[in-house]
């Protein structure tokens, strides 16, 4: 299992992904799950990935396949929109599971995977995209300026609190880290490292790509202020009438 979350403010996006792929008493494997694409000054892209391994790293080459072939009819460098380059996600993760289906619906497996699609192109806003392993997508709204993939549900109730289209985009990079260590306190299929990417309006580069783990200075700050935060919080709730006799 795995979780990603992307968040999209006025000012920018954060995307933040773990890194584990699986997890067991005796084996524990790690590969990254954010992968970046664009050209400077034109375009940037930021694909996280969740779900069949196999599928996603299929996409990733096909993708990059697509961006050498000066010749390919449609890649990420020739789409006009965010959505069109959503849309061409999807088809590939189509194409590369009924390549597998067959086999793997014989062992009893599954091919699916799902994605989340962030960036910019020049002249276009910045957005987010779910892209859905039957090829469909849907959007961040100003009502829910996030997305999630994988281990969603640990990782949500800080999004619902806190985003908003107007969160500072440093005070967005510190509630998904927030989210993902709640899921990795929960569940020990999500994991370290955590990669972390900032990307800021208009700069059609990634202002920050921080790779952070449970050693780093950082993030144990931040867990730690969130921890006793979080007792002091509880500490101060009202008490019962019975508890004041």
């Amino acid at each position: 299992m795995t979780y990603c979350v992307a968040i999209k403010v006025n000012d920018g996006l954060v995307l933040a992904s773990d890194s584990r792929t699986n997890a067991g008493v005796d084996y524990v494997s790690t590969y990254s799950k954010m992968h970046v694409f664009g050209t400077p000054n034109e375009r940037l892209f930021v694909l996280l990935t969740a779900g069949n391994l196999a599928t996603s790293q299929a996409v990733v080459n096909l993708i990059n396949r697509d961006l050498d072939d000066l010749d390919a009819k449609t890649s990420l460098n020739t789409v006009e929109y965010l959505f069109d380059a959503a849309h061409y996600v999807g088809e590939l993760s189509c194409r590369v599971q009924r390549g597998h289906a067959e086999a793997l619906r014989e062992s009893g497996s599954s091919a699916e995977a799902s994605f989340i699609l962030g960036g910019q192109i020049h002249g276009r806003g910045h957005d987010i995209y779910l892209i859905y392993p039957q090829g469909n997508y849907i959007s961040a709204s100003p009502e829910t300026p996030f997305l999630q993939i994988g281990e969603s549900k640990y990782g949500k109730p800080i999004l619902d609190r806190i985003i908003r289209s107007d969160t500072p985009l440093n005070d967005a990079a510190r509630c998904a880290l927030v989210s993902l260590d709640s899921t990795m306190r929960s569940n020990i299929s999500v994991g370290p490292p955590i990669e972390l990417a900032f990307y800021k309006k208009d700069d059609l580069e990634l202002e920050r790509h921080a790779l952070l783990d449970l050693n780093t200075p950082f993030f144990r700050r931040m867990q730690r202020r969130w921890n006793d935060g979080l007792r002091r919080a509880f500490n101060g709730l009202p008490r019962f009438e019975w508890e004041r006799d």
